[in-house]
C-alpha cells in the first residue's frame, strides 16, 4: 500500500463516499475535500468515517504522516466492515467470528504481523504471528535462530508444533499463566486455549506501552491504572470513579466520557450524553465514548457492546489505552 498516495486524505474521501450505502444515514460525503489544510482535512475524513462506525486505528496525524501499519488497519476495518464487492456467484463459506475475536484480529492486525490475521486460530497455529507479537511486548525475548521460518513439506507439522511448544515456553517465561496449555493446542486452533494466551499477549503488549511512556523500570500495574482513572477524575471535579474494571457503573459509559472530558477538556458535548438507565441508552453513550477517545487520539480496539457488558479485559484496554495518550502528551 502506497501510503504516501494517502496522506492527503484525498483518496480516502472518495473510498469512504464510494463504499457507503447510498441510502446510509447520515449521508457519506465529500465535504473533506473543501479543506485546504492536510491536518483539518484528515480530521473532517475521519468525521465522514465515523457516520459508518469506522473511525478506529488511526488519528488525523497518523493519516498525514503516513504511518503504514496504523493505515493499513484502518484500510483494513473498511473492507471487513464494507467490502463493496459483487455478491458471489457461487456458494461460499461464512466463519462467524465474535466480538472478541475480532477485537484480537484488529489488534494484531493494526500492529503490521506478517501475515496479515484474517482467521485468528488458523493463521496462528504456525506460531510465527505469536513470535512477532512477544516481539513487540519485549523485543529480543524471541531467539529467532530457534524459529522454523519456512516448512518442510514432510516435517510441517513437526515443525510447526515445535513453533508452538517454544512460543508457550516464552509466554512462561514472561510469567503469562499457561497452565494446562501445550504447544499442541495452538496448532489445533484449540479456540478457549488460543484465546486464554491471545488475551494475555493484547494485555502484555498494552502495559509494556504504558511502562516504557512512564519511563519506569516496573511493569505497571492494573491497580495503578485503576488508580490514576481516579484521580484524573478527581482533578478534573468529575463525580464518577471506579472500583475495578469489573465495575457495574462502567456499562451507562459515564465514567469513560469523563475521563475522556478530563484528559481534553471541552471535547465533550454533554449534551448528546444519555441517563443510561435503559440499554439504548447505554448503548449510545458507549458509542459515542468510543468515537470520542478516538478522536482524542486513544488508540481504542474494544467495542461498545464490551463497555455497555462490561468486559473486565476489554474494559481494562480501553482505560489503559487512555492512560497511555495522558503519558505521550507528556
Amino acid at each position: 500500500m502506497a501510503v504516501f498516495l494517502l496522506q492527503d486524505s484525498m483518496a480516502y474521501t472518495y473510498l469512504l463516499h464510494q463504499i457507503a450505502p447510498r441510502d446510509h444515514k447520515p449521508p457519506v460525503t465529500t465535504a473533506p475535500l473543501g479543506e485546504r489544510d492536510d491536518m483539518r482535512r484528515a480530521e473532517a475524513m475521519l468525521q465522514e468515517a465515523d457516520k459508518l462506525g469506522c473511525r478506529a486505528f488511526v488519528s488525523p496525524d497518523d493519516v498525514v504522516n503516513g504511518y503504514y501499519k496504523l493505515n493499513l488497519a484502518f484500510v483494513a476495518n473498511l473492507f471487513n466492515h464494507y467490502p463493496a464487492l459483487d455478491d458471489p456467484t457461487e456458494p461460499v463459506q461464512i466463519i462467524e467470528e465474535t466480538r472478541e475475536e475480532k477485537t484480537y484480529r484488529n489488534w494484531m492486525n493494526s500492529l503490521g504481523v506478517s501475515p496479515y490475521v484474517n482467521h485468528l486460530y488458523s493463521d496462528l497455529c504456525d506460531g510465527l504471528v505469536i513470535f512477532q507479537l512477544y516481539d513487540h511486548i519485549k523485543p529480543g525475548l524471541v531467539n529467532w535462530t530457534q524459529v522454523h521460518k519456512t516448512f518442510n513439506k514432510l516435517k510441517i507439522n513437526f515443525e510447526k508444533l515445535e513453533n508452538c511448544n517454544y512460543a508457550i515456553e516464552l509466554g512462561k517465561k514472561i510469567k503469562f499463566s499457561l497452565v494446562g496449555i501445550g504447544g499442541e493446542d495452538i496448532l489445533e486452533g484449540n479456540q478457549t486455549l488460543t484465546l486464554a494466551l491471545v488475551w494475555q499477549l493484547m494485555r502484555a503488549y498494552t502495559l509494556s506501552v504504558l511502562t516504557s511512556l512512564s519511563q519506569r523500570s516496573s511493569p505497571i500495574t492494573e491497580k495503578e491504572i485503576v488508580e490514576w482513572v481516579n484521580n484524573k477524575l478527581q482533578q478534573a471535579g468529575k463525580k464518577t470513579f471506579i472500583k475495578s474494571f469489573q465495575d457495574s457503573s462502567i456499562s451507562d459509559g459515564h465514567v469513560i466520557i469523563d475521563l475522556i472530558d478530563a484528559l481534553s477538556p471541552g471535547s465533550i458535548n454533554y449534551k448528546l450524553v444519555r441517563d443510561g438507565s435503559t440499554d439504548d441508552e447505554r448503548m449510545a453513550n458507549a458509542t459515542y465514548a468510543v468515537s470520542m477517545a478516538r478522536k482524542i487520539g486513544a488508540r481504542i480496539y474494544a467495542l461498545p457492546e464490551d463497555i455497555v457488558e462490561v468486559k473486565p479485559k476489554m474494559v481494562m484496554t480501553v482505560f489503559a489505552t487512555l492512560m497511555t495518550k495522558e503519558f505521550q502528551k507528556k
